[in-house]
Parts: structure tokens; C-alpha cells; sequence
């Protein structure tokens, strides 16, 4: 059975996430405030986070980053705060979702499934072991390890990051519109916030390219999308 920890201080919104996800099957726990919720999290093997942001204690950004440092988990923000920025600031730190409330729990069970579904797919040892290596360039992706490296200095990369990359380097040369990778990579069509795609790609480019403001393998080609270049 999964494991999800709510981590909400609004005691109806948690309760009615709680029982909608052990009425689909899943083991949920909630902790009222950041500090519980942070101890929980890192203490616990947890398959999935649901996080509000606005905390008595640890804030959530705190614990995404703290968390996502430790851990290869989803983690999905839920927070009354709807600016752009604010969700740039939670994906940037490493969440893999963000939803604004008011929200539809049908919508967020929907997202929670998609996640745990992917996630569990992706850490399958059942994948084919055929080009179990890339290597582009200075560019070296080991498949088996999920280990990435760049002229011989091994990367830190978050679970999407390394997702996202991996697929693009597996179909070069092909261009991919935001809606495609959100597809592809987040598991969801019309879910999710399209953001996220440009926020990763930044934050890989950040990481592999020699000078980010001139990528020379993930390429921004404008008013279509992105392309990973051999």
C-alpha cells in the first residue's frame, strides 16, 4: 500500500484529502504544521508528499527543498497563492506539481495517481537494458544508475530534471512543444501547469551547458518548443 503524508494546516482540507486517498486505496497520514510535517518526511518512507505552502513553523518551500535534497519523491504543492512567481519558486526548489486553491480533489487524486504511477514505472528495474549508456559529447547519462555526468564531473540532478533529460537525449534532433514534454514527462495532458517544462529546462541547462545563455544541447527553438541537439 503507498504511503502519502499531507502536510496541512487546515484541518477540513486535510481530512477530506485523507479520506478521499484511503477510499482509493492509499495509507495517508497528516501533520498540522511544518516541523511535524518535515520529521515525518524524512523520517518516514513516504512514496508521495501533498504540501500547502502557508505553515505554521517550517514553510513549505523549506521543507520541499529540505526533502527533495534527501529524497527522490514526488512532491505536489497546494497553496491558495496563484502568482506565477510563487509556482516558479516551488518547481524551481524541486516539486513536481503545483495546484492552486480553490481545488477539485477529483483533480488532485487524479495528479496524485498520475505521479504515483509514473514515479513507479520509472524506478522499475523491468526496463529494457539495451543502450543502458549515452554519451553525447562531454555529456554521459548511465541509465542503470540514473547517474549523469559532464566532462567527467558527476551532476546532482532531481528525478524530473534527470527525466527530462533523459528522454529528450533519447530522441535528438526532434523538437518537443512544452505540451509534449508536460505529456511525456509528467504523465498528465491538461492537468498540469505548462511552467514547470520551462522552469526544468532552465534548471538543466543551468547544470550541463557550458554558458546557459548559449545552450549547445537543449535548444530553444521559438514559438515551437525545445530540442536536444546531437
Amino acid at each position: 500500500m503507498k504511503r502519502i503524508l499531507i502536510i496541512e494546516d487546515d484541518p477540513v482540507i486535510a481530512e477530506v484529502e485523507r479520506d478521499y486517498l484511503q477510499a482509493s486505496g492509499y495509507a495517508a497520514d497528516i501533520a498540522a504544521n511544518g516541523d511535524e510535517g518535515l520529521r515525518l518526511a524524512l523520517s518516514e518512507p513516504y512514496d508521495l508528499l501533498v504540501l500547502d505552502l502557508m505553515l505554521p513553523g517550517v514553510d513549505g518551500y523549506e521543507i520541499c527543498k529540505q526533502v527533495r535534497e534527501a529524497k527522490d519523491i514526488p512532491i505536489l504543492m497546494v497553496s491558495a497563492k496563484k502568482e506565477d512567481i510563487d509556482k516558479i519558486r516551488g518547481l524551481g526548489l524541486g516539486a513536481d506539481d503545483y495546484v492552486s486553491k480553490p481545488f477539485s480533489v477529483g483533480e488532485l487524486m487524479a495528479r496524485i495517481k498520475a505521479h504515483l504511477a509514473r514515479y513507479e514505472r520509472l524506478t522499475s528495474h523491468s526496463r529494457p537494458a539495451d543502450k543502458d549508456e549515452l554519451r553525447i559529447r562531454g555529456l554521459h547519462i548511465d541509465k542503470m544508475s540514473r547517474k549523469v555526468s559532464v566532462n567527467g564531473t558527476e551532476l546532482t540532478l532531481t528525478g524530473k530534471e534527470y527525466d527530462l533529460l533523459l528522454f529528450m537525449a533519447m530522441h535528438p534532433n526532434r523538437v518537443f512543444s512544452k505540451d509534449d514534454l508536460f505529456e511525456k514527462i509528467w504523465g498528465m495532458d491538461s492537468l498540469g501547469d505548462l511552467a514547470s517544462v520551462t522552469v526544468y529546462i532552465s534548471k538543466l541547462r543551468e547544470k550541463i551547458e557550458r554558458d546557459p545563455s548559449q545552450p549547445q544541447y537543449i535548444e530553444t527553438i521559438w514559438g515551437v518548443g525545445y530540442r536536444f541537439n546531437l
